[in-house]
This record gives structure tokens, sequence and C-alpha cells, in this order.
């Protein structure tokens, strides 16, 4: 006896803004697990309710999964010959269709709950991100935080990284300088995340290059850290003005731009500018010739 109880789920995940793709039967020929109609549910990381289960099932909870993974919104439908394609005794033809429901949140992580931090949360409250956010000051949370944002109270943020999904995108905002090394030194040993941005300035990114390099990372990992953070077009050094600087920033990440590491330039380019610049005229001179022109 199959126990359907993908209608409760169903609102649960909405209420949460849980992303799922709804698999259904809409066709069977033959024998097949389950009839015309029967659905199941697919999260990341859950399966509610069954078509039959087997290697169809299994196939079908993978696609699912997949089109959450690359944020598919489209409709799909596709054929199975349990047979001759899954191998299945029962050898009959299932059409099943894949529905995404719900919009897909993109993971950040989000260390320090400081000024900066509790106002970036509110702005990523209105944006399609699921927030783990965490610091080892309770104090410092808000009393109040939005349904999108999981507060992560923990004596070990560093530790925390390595439990993180994978492809997650990192923010590092917090009070302490050495806690800022240390995960870093955590996120890029991971090496798979979306998006790393490190709060500091540029003498706070070169220190820690050179830490880091000290500490076997090359040049190809440590570039995938972004530092200083933010849209250089906003200015300003009040917290919300730099929230929304990064906020653009996380939002130009999950549409596909590419977010340089904002590295000084190499040695070899600041020669090539320097040159640029000796070969142009000066202003004086500029003048100088045309006083010479005019006489």
């Amino acid at each position: 006896m199959f126990k359907d109880n993908w209608i409760q789920a169903l609102a649960d995940f909405e209420a949460k803004g849980t992303p799922c793709v709804m698999v259904t039967v809409l066709e069977d020929k033959g024998s097949v697990p389950r009839g015309a109609g029967t659905k199941m549910l697919v999260t990341e990381n859950e399966v509610i309710a069954t078509i039959g289960g087997g290697h169809l099932e299994h196939v079908a909870m993978k696609a699912a999964q997949e089109m959450l993974t690359h944020g598919d919104s489209e409709m799909k439908i596709e054929r199975f010959n349990l047979g001759a394609r899954l191998g299945q005794c029962c050898g009959g033809i299932v059409t099943l269709s894949f529905e995404p429901i719900g919009q897909q949140r993109h993971i950040l992580a989000l260390f320090g709950a400081g000024h900066v931090a509790k106002a970036l949360v509110h702005i990523l409250a209105t944006l399609p991100f699921k927030v783990i956010w965490i610091d080892e000051r309770e104090a410092q949370f808000p009393a109040q935080i939005p349904d999108n944002v999981e507060m992560l109270l923990t004596d070990d943020p560093v530790g925390e990284v390595a439990s993180l999904p994978a492809n997650s995108m990192y923010l590092v905002l917090t009070h302490n300088h050495q806690l800022d090394f240390d995960l870093s030194r955590a996120i890029l040993k991971r090496g798979d995340s979306r998006y790393f941005g490190l709060i500091g300035s540029l003498s706070k990114r070169k220190r820690f290059d050179y830490r880091l390099k000290e500490r076997g990372f090359n040049d190809d990992a440590i570039n995938t850290m972004i530092c200083p953070i933010g849209i250089e077009a906003v200015k300003g050094k009040h917290p919300a003005e730099i929230a929304v600087s990064v906020a653009g920033e996380l939002i130009a990440c999950y549409q596909g731009e590419h977010i340089s590491s904002k590295r000084e330039h190499t040695p070899q380019k600041r020669a090539e500018k320097l040159s640029i610049l000796n070969t142009e005229p000066s202003e004086n001179q500029n003048n100088k010739n045309n006083e010479k022109i005019r006489a």
C-alpha cells in the first residue's frame, strides 16, 4: 500500500520557500509500477511519495534533482521503456512530466553578524537566497530575522565550512582578522565555492594573499577570493551603502556575470600603464607646442 502524502508536503515546501520538482505519471502502457496520475515530489535532498520504486524512480529522482541544481523553470516530459531502457521486468512504457515548483534559491553562507551583515540580510530577504547566517556571538543576532535566513550559533565557525552544501556562496564579514583568515583557508581548501567574498581593503587583500601563498595556496585558488567586495561604482562606508554594493555583486554572480578578484595589477601591467602614460604628451608640453605654432 502506497502512502501518497505529497499534498501536505507541497504546502509545507511552499510555506518555507523550498523549491521542488513534481514528477507525474502522465501515461502508462502495459505492465507498470503505478498508473497515470501518480505523483512524487523531489527536493535537493528529499523524496516525498513514490511512482513505484525501482530503477524508474531512481532515474526520475536524479533527473529532478539535476533540474533543481541547474535552476530549470520549464516543464519537461520524458518517455521511459521500462524493459529496454531501464531493465525492469514489468516491461511497460511510462511517460513522466517533471514540473519545477518554487523559485530556486542560492545558498549563501554569511559569516559575521555585524552592522553590514545586519543591513545585508534585509536586502537578501527580497532575493532568491537561502542564507545560513553564522556567528559565535548570540547577542549580535537580531530578535527577528527574515524567513529565508537560518541563524547558526556556533563556537566553531570555521568548522561549519566543511558541512555546507557544494557550490555554495560564501561571504566573510566577521569582526576578527584571524577568524577571517582561518575561514578563507577553509573555504579555499574546499575549492568549490560559487562565490567567495571577503570584506576588507586592498591592503588586507595583499596581506592575505601573502599568508595564503605561504601556506601552499596557488594563484588560481587565491584568485577565487573576491576582496574588496561590492560593486566598485557604489561608494560609501555606511553599512547600508556597503550592503547595497555587495548585494549587487551577489546578484551579478547568480546572473552569470564574471566577478573579478580585484587584486592589484601585476608588475607587467603596471609597467605597461606607466609606459603609456610616459609616451602621452603632458598638458604643459601641449601648451608649449601650441604657443610655438601661434608664433
